[in-house]
């Protein structure tokens, strides 16, 4: 895992991370109100309903979504909650697992920003899984 500053969207990289969620609203859209989960809602109007049909298909997990080029990362179970670190860990695993072997991936801290957590404290669990081809990005 290697650290950067610079931003999601336009830094270098061959796919991006969103931190997301496992609410899903009553029209079977996933909430996805804040943060980078928003922006990505904002820049794909559908993503909220493709993500939420996944959800509810087969559960609050990674998924990559090819049509966007895009990784979901749960951290949190409901929108309203602090972010999971047992969840964090348990999507960075499957994240490593996921990512073609000469890929590279930028990604936010995750469960860092709504999600409450301080960086102190997910780091840890994140350099114990995630290898270089990971990049962590913090918004300039």
């Amino acid at each position: 895992m290697i650290e950067v500053i610079g931003n999601l969207w336009t830094y270098p990289a061959d796919v991006r991370v969103i931190t997301t969620n496992g609410t899903i609203k009553k029209d079977g859209s996933c909430v996805m109100g804040r943060g980078c989960a928003l922006e990505a809602a904002k820049k794909w109007p559908k993503l909220p309903k493709i993500l939420g049909v996944l959800i509810t298909k087969h559960g609050n997990r990674v998924y990559y979504l090819q049509e966007y080029n895009l990784f979901t990362f749960p951290v949190k179970h409901n929108w309203y909650e602090k972010a999971d670190l047992a969840l964090i860990k348990q999507s960075a695993e499957r994240l490593q697992q996921l990512l073609l072997p000469h890929s590279q991936c930028v990604m936010p801290r995750p469960g860092c920003g709504n999600g409450k957590l301080s960086w102190t404290t997910v780091k840890p669990v994140l350099a114990d899984i995630l290898d270089d081809r990971f990049y962590v990005i913090t918004q300039s």
